[in-house]
This record gives C-alpha cells, structure tokens and sequence, in this order.
C-alpha cells in the first residue's frame, strides 16, 4: 500500500517531535503550509451551555404545519406574568426554516438575534430532537452521558474528543485545550495531555511556588529529568518525558497569547470588552488560541478547544419575552457572543476553518412549573462556522400532552416511520468526527461510538454519520 504524506507524518516519531525539539523549524513557512496541508488547518470547538437549556423556547412552532405543533406548545405553557409562553407575534423578527416531520414553521427565540444573522448567511444548523435512549435527568448522569457519547448504564471512562484524541495523538502531542478552569469531560482520556485554564494569561507551569528568583534553575532541571525520561527505553518513562517536555513549553507560549491578541487585534479586543458578557469573554480566550496559530507562534497546536457557560437551570423566573428575563438574557448572550467570535474569525481569516457546537446536559419539560420548567430530555444542538451547511436538520419532538411521558417529557425515538423520530447525539458526534476531523466511518464506530443492542425503535442502532450540515 502506498504510503501518504498524511500517513507518513502521523506515524513519524520525528515528525511528532520537531514541534518540541525544533521550534524554530515549524517557525518556517512553508514548513507550517506542509503540516496544514497534512493534519488540516481547522479547528473545533464546543460551547457547553450548563444547567440544561430550554430547548423548547428556544426553537419554536410558528404554527401547526400539518401537525399540532403550536397548540400543543400553547396548551403546556401558559401567558400572563408568570408565563413563559412565546407567541407567534414575538416570533416573526427570528423565523427559520420548517419542521421536516410536521412542517410546521420555526422561530428562533426573539433574544437570538445574533443566531438569527448566522442562520441567514447559511452558517447555522439547527439541529433537533437530540438525545439519548431512556434519558438520565440527573445534572451530573446526563452530563455524563452527553461528554462520553455514552448512554447512563453503558461504561465509558473516557470523553467522545478523548477517544479521537487517543486514536490520533501521543503524549508527544497537545491537541487541545479547555478553556475553563478545569478539564472538559469531552476530553477525557490518557493518550496525550490536554491543557486546562480559565485565562490564558494565568497559565503557567506548576512550578514549587518557593524561591521564584530560582525559577531559570528550576526549569532547567524539569528539561532534565523529562529529557532523561525519554532516553530509558521504558515506554511509561518515556510517556512521561514527552508529555512533561511538551507541557512545558506550550505553558511559556500559550500565555503569551494574551498579549499577542491585545496587541494585534485590538477593535475585535474591545468588540468583546463592550459586549461584556462571560461567554464572550471566554470565547475571547479561543480567538486568542486560533490567533496565535495562525501567526505561527511556536508550541502552540491545539485545534480543538472547549469553553463553558451556566446558569441554564431555570426551574423559576424563566421569563419570555420581556429583556430582563432570564432565559432572554442567557440566550442573548449565546447569541450575540458566538456572532462576535464569528466574525472575529472571518476577519482572522479562518471563518471557514471554525466549526462550532452548542449543546447542553439535557432540555426541559414540556409544561412549565409555576414561573419557570423542570428537567427535561431532548433538546436542540446548534453548530455553527464557515463551513456549516445551515438549515433545520432533525425532528421537533412531539410535546402533545397525550405522547408525552408520565413525568411531562418527549420520549426518545428511534421508530424509521415516526414523524418525530430523534435525532441521537453519536450522530451529531459522527457526522463531526467524519466529515470535519476525518475519521473513518468504521474507525468511529471501531473507536469513538458504539451502536446499541435491543429494540431498534427504542435505542440507537443504526447510525447516520451524514447529516448534511457539514457534507
């Protein structure tokens, strides 16, 4: 079999390694344009919505369609001060495509307006019905479950983006980098490192915090002892060596990041500060990554990066359509923060090499509470970037009173006839990690998902990696 520049470079100890032996090396250009050429100058990243976002008000029946979309939504949630109920007047300044089960026309919420703008430039999916069989309300399960790519009950130990982290890198490799203060579930696994920080400015390497005029000598002895590691012939010693060299120059580029942005990008710096929301603080972070990739800064390679933002647990003051209400406010700082960073990227130059997801741990139910809604099920997922083929993918999930579940919730469906059949989660995840981090159809399901056993109607046996948003 011939062997390709592609396979050559991966499985290339020294091509693993000139990253950290040789910097000024991958300083060269067209050194850089071989390596992009190779692995892929794109970059994902997933948006983690805490707390389990209302997908309901979030993509919403305009009316019936051919179904009972809109007054099943009507009859569940009500008007009046403590309602949360959306009306198709508020509607008509953020209206989509239609339902493909129901046809039933769709509206963003009236907050989205930046996702409006997206989803008429034909960047954003609106991807519904996501879930999993016999959902877990729990925060913690279902989080779980929606990291690992996992249903509850089925073990998994490592994240969806770990396994393909696993399957493609080495210790000698860091791929990514969660930008929070704390590792992303998405990432778990133990093949290669993962980098975790709230700000890049405040990362540094875990040096003993004593004697900080000592610091030169304490790293030349860290380069030591992982230099020698790698030199023993033992396979965990070796791990040790490269993933501890590794760490420690990528800790000394990546907080230089900060000062690279400010310095360079000063009008998209300030875009952020005048919006003055966290998300798009924290997306700022992922500008200031991509940014220094593309400007070739040495030791900085991670492609896929993580950011989180809370508060989505509305169980009261959920609010509807006023813009002091709760669920208004999250959701226009989804809105208006992933549009910043959008066209942050476009003016970088790298809009089409950005695709973004946004999911959360789970939806809420169907019939609200006394002023707010209750842990629910399915719920849509948003991606978005350059090289998104926008629209509606997937079913609404059937909200009339008479298909839900006992405790007020949509059920998971798998049935082929069902016009509100469910979109599960491993295909949102398979159609990403084929058709934008090119893995094989067979080496996904052979390492990164799993099908399930049992009534196909019921569970997900059958899996449809190609969705269309990104073919």
């Amino acid at each position: 079999m011939a062997i390709s520049r592609r396979s050559f470079l991966k499985g290339s100890s020294l091509a693993a390694a000139s990253s950290l032996v040789a910097p000024a090396l991958l300083g060269n250009p067209f050194v850089r344009k071989a390596f992009a050429d190779t692995i892929g100058d794109r970059y994902f990243l997933s948006v983690f919505l805490d707390g389990g976002n209302d997908g309901f008000n979030t993509v919403l029946p305009v009316d019936d369609g051919g179904a009972t979309l809109r007054t099943a939504y009507d009859a569940a949630r009500t008007t009046g001060s403590s309602g949360i109920n959306i009306g198709p007047a508020a509607l008509a300044g953020t209206l989509i495509g239609t339902d493909p089960g129901s046809g039933a026309q769709l509206a963003l919420h009236p907050a989205l307006t930046g996702f409006k703008q997206l989803y008429d430039a034909g960047k954003l999916a609106v991807i519904q019905g996501c879930g999993y069989p016999r959902p877990n309300l729990s925060h913690e399960s279902s989080r779980l479950a929606w990291e690992t790519g996992t249903p509850p009950g089925q073990s998994a130990g490592t994240g969806w983006l770990g396994r393909y982290l696993a399957a493609n890198y080495t210790g000698n490799d860091i791929p990514a980098i969660c930008l929070r203060w704390g590792l992303g579930g998405e990432f778990r696994q133990t093949a290669t490192s993962v980098l975790a920080t709230g700000r890049l400015r405040y990362l540094n390497f875990p040096y003993d915090p004593a004697f900080w005029d000592d610091i030169e000598r304490k790293r030349q002895a860290f380069h030591a002892l992982y230099t020698g590691a790698q030199s023993t012939g033992l396979p965990i010693a070796d791990y040790i060596g490269a993933s501890g060299i590794a760490t420690l120059l990528a800790t000394e580029s990546y907080a230089g990041l900060h000062d690279l942005y400010e310095s360079d990008r000063p009008e998209f710096n300030q875009a952020y500060e005048d919006l003055d929301e966290r998300l798009g603080y924290n997306l700022r972070e992922a500008a200031k990554v991509i940014h220094g990739i593309a400007s070739g800064v040495p030791n900085v390679h991670a492609r896929l990066l993580d950011v989180a933002t809370g508060g989505y647990d509305t169980h009261s003051d959920q609010g509807s359509t006023t813009p002091d209400g709760h669920h208004w406010g999250l959701l226009a700082e989804v809105g208006n923060s992933l549009k910043l960073f959008y066209d942050d990227c476009v003016d970088m130059g790298v809009g089409d090499k950005v695709v973004i997801m946004v999911w959360s741990e789970f939806g809420r139910r169907v019939p609200q509470n006394d002023g707010g809604t209750d842990h629910g099920t399915q719920y849509p997922v948003f991606v978005l970037g350059g090289a998104v083929q926008g629209g509606v993918y997937g079913n609404h999930p059937n909200i009339n009173e008479s298909a839900l579940s006992d405790d007020g919730n949509t059920v998971y469906s798998q049935a082929a006839a069902d016009p509100f059949r469910s979109t599960d989660m491993r295909d949102v995840y398979g159609t990403i990690l084929k058709h934008w981090l090119g893995m094989a159809h067979g080496t996904i399901l052979g390492s990164v998902l799993a099908l399930d056993a049992g009534d196909p109607a019921e569970r997900w046996t059958q899996e449809n990696f190609d969705m269309g948003f990104l073919a």
